[in-house]
């Protein structure tokens, strides 16, 4: 590390101490040659990709735009804030794995919609229905039978439309 005084690249670190959340070390540094001392931070430097529209336009990256999106969907639903918190986590976990510079926005779409079907159906419905743009009644209805036909938690074995509460009569 060079040093900001006299620009000599010869630097001690006489201290190194991490925050408490562990994401930033602070290192205490001596420049050899004119003895003076500084503070460095060193803290992780990741870039979440653009974002590559149907339309050809390339936007940065919105964290809030996402959770916003995923709260919508969610209103009124019984779905804790930590719990939106953690699938938009994992939505940009999953973008940063990914290690592309730019990300179609139909990606993002479906990881989305990927986390909205393990933490609240109805509002996995509400954003394809939206994401998806049905076209008809018919669309909407397929979407429904594909979530009904999902095994429920809690009660092993049963696969298949409950047929009591079954909207299309399957």
């Amino acid at each position: 590390m060079k040093c900001p005084f006299c620009g000599d690249p010869n630097t001690q670190v006489t201290d190194t101490r991490e925050n408490e959340d562990g994401d930033v070390v602070r290192r205490r540094r001596r420049c050899v040659k004119c003895d003076k001392r500084f503070t460095t931070y060193e803290r992780i430097d990741l870039k979440m990709p653009h974002i590559v529209k149907r339309n050809g336009n390339r936007t940065e990256f919105d964290h809030a735009k996402l959770a916003g999106s995923m709260k919508l969907a969610l209103r009124k639903r019984p779905v804790t804030i930590e719990a939106i918190d953690a699938a938009v986590d994992r939505i940009e976990a999953r973008l940063l794995s990914m290690g592309e510079q730019e990300v179609p926005s139909e990606k993002i779409g479906e990881l989305v919609m990927k986390e909205l079907k393990k933490l609240d159906k109805v509002a996995y419905i509400r954003f394809a229905s939206v994401y998806r743009n049905f076209a008809d009644v018919d669309e909407f209805a397929e979407v429904i039978r594909e979530v009904q036909a999902r095994p429920r938690r809690g009660k092993p074995g049963k696969a298949g439309p409950d047929p009591e509460h079954d909207l299309f009569g399957g």
